[in-house]
């Protein structure tokens, strides 16, 4: 039996300008910005943050949560903002001082998830864990 490599296709991730856009097709073109910040960095970034952020299948399934068609537009350009900034280099505290690099990017990841946790479905979950797994990023349990 051969495993089936999972692509973000495989998920059906709305395209950045699309996760930017709300129902009646009004586009925030400054949050498509940041969506396709997201979208073209976040896997080097969890790669990078995986054992400094306790979180990090939690952000995932946020990640999944942000471009889902189904996820109300205002939960959608929260966590875009919020994805942005743990990805983005331009930080409070620089990620790369090793110890505390992503302890700014962990308490606004927190409260974000915690505001949004109702839109996080066991789906987004599940898609994080396997995304995770074939990403070959380690998560302490």
């Amino acid at each position: 039996m051969v495993d089936k490599h999972y692509t973000e296709d495989d998920f059906e991730l709305l395209p950045p300008e699309k996760a930017a856009e709300d129902d009646k097709g009004h586009r925030d073109t400054s949050a498509a910005k940041k969506a396709a910040n997201v979208r073209k960095k976040f896997w080097s970034v969890v790669k990078k943050a995986a054992r400094q952020v306790p979180i990090i299948e939690e952000v995932v399934a946020g990640y999944y949560c942000a471009f889902d068609a189904s996820t109300p537009f205002r939960v959608r350009l929260t966590l875009i903002g919020a994805l942005a900034y743990f990805v983005l280099p331009l930080d409070v505290v620089p990620d790369m001082i090793l110890g505390i690099g992503f302890t700014d990017d962990l308490a606004l990841l927190a409260y974000v998830l915690k505001t949004v946790h109702s839109h996080i479905t066991d789906e987004h979950r599940l898609r994080a864990k396997r995304a995770l797994s074939e990403h070959d990023v380690y998560v302490e349990r």
